[in-house]
């Protein structure tokens, strides 16, 4: 299963912010869509960084309540370990888990292109071993 997959089944849409956007907008952002991050991008759709709620937490316990008047590029993670749609889900899983994040943008052609969630991963993993406890009962009953 790939990446490709998931992002057929649960769409493209990734909810983004500018790095110059100020970080109470982006807790606005992720709490208005019930979302746990943002993919940072300039204006020609690149991505330049993510910020998660972890981020927005470090900031907060740095700077305080004034953190909220910080710029998104002061409490983002610049260095986004990204994927591709040829990505396979348990390549998916060893980059999230080796890095311990939740979130993994996609890219194509140098683009944001969508964003798998560990979410994303477990449920797509636990449907193929449904199917696959299926396929293995019903090889059983016609043997």
């Amino acid at each position: 299963m790939t990446v490709k997959a998931i992002l057929e089944a649960k769409g493209h849409d990734v909810t983004t912010v500018g790095p110059n956007a100020l970080l109470a907008e982006a807790i606005q952002l992720l709490a208005e869509y019930k979302i746990g991050a943002l993919v940072v991008t300039n204006g020609d759709n690149r991505i330049v960084g993510i910020l998660s709620e972890r981020d927005i937490v470090r900031c907060l316990a740095t700077l305080g309540a004034s953190a909220l008047d910080e710029s998104v590029k002061a409490a983002m993670t610049p260095k986004v370990n990204i994927c591709n749609e040829q990505h396979t889900v348990n390549e998916v899983m060893e980059i999230m888990t080796r890095g311990r994040f939740r979130h993994l943008p996609v890219e194509k052609d140098g683009q944001l292109n969508g964003i798998i969630s560990i979410g994303d991963v477990v449920k797509r993993r636990i449907e193929d071993a449904e199917r696959e406890a299926e396929e293995i009962k019903q090889y059983i009953a016609t043997a």
